[in-house]
């Protein structure tokens, strides 16, 4: 982990992390395809289902819904109280896996189970975080 100038943490990639950051960069989401077993997020070097290695990047809708949430309104993160209340949520995509990510552009009474909603990008200095906001 290592933290922007402003407090907020932010990954530090890995050679096996790299292809997401680098898409997320460019504005797309993309996710880990093994060819027996689909699509997995977190990134990883195998399959956690098959152990296979031979899974490739693939460029994934970006869309799904809230899976859970919570709220923090207090600011548990000093770098982060600027942004409360922070909406973070388990985010179950169209293509299966879940991510967990801030949700963003919600005010926080509209945030629920279900909410359909869609990958944004947010440029933090050298990276770009996957966020989501809800889908019009």
């Amino acid at each position: 982990m290592r933290f922007s100038a402003a407090g907020r943490p932010l990954p530090r990639p890995t050679p096996t992390t790299q292809p997401f950051f680098d898409a997320a960069r460019e504005g797309r989401l993309v996710l880990q395809r093994c060819p027996r077993d689909g699509f997995f997020y977190y990134p990883r070097s195998h399959c956690p289902r098959c152990l296979g290695r031979d899974w490739e990047w693939r460029a994934v809708s970006g869309r799904g819904s809230v899976h859970a949430f919570t709220l923090d309104r207090v600011g548990h993160d000093p770098a982060q109280r600027s942004r409360t209340p922070l909406a973070i949520a388990v985010v179950e995509l169209d293509e299966g896996p879940r991510m967990t990510a801030n949700v963003v552009d919600c005010e926080a009474e509209a945030l629920r189970v279900g909410l359909p909603v869609e990958a944004c990008f947010e440029r933090v200095e050298d990276v770009a975080l996957v966020q989501f906001r809800p889908r019009t």
